[in-house]
């Protein structure tokens, strides 16, 4: 794992939460919502593509044993 991925989620929550403060208080309180739910999935299925990789790897190397 690299820590640019690490930065990659930091800076997304940072502009989720930016943005959601500008909705939030445009009177767009379900967008805001609904922003936020939004950035929790993209980095759900980041987090997700990088476990099936580290999955891999692993199974690569127990492949290596036989």
């Amino acid at each position: 794992m690299d820590v640019s991925v690490i930065y990659q989620i930091a800076g997304l929550g940072i502009i989720i939460a930016i943005l959601n403060i500008f909705l939030s208080q445009a009177g767009r309180g379900e967008q805001a919502q609904m922003l936020s739910l939004a950035g929790v999935i993209i980095v759900l299925v980041w987090l997700i593509r990088m476990i099936a990789a580290f999955f891999n790897d692993v199974e690569a190397v127990f492949q290596l044993w036989q």
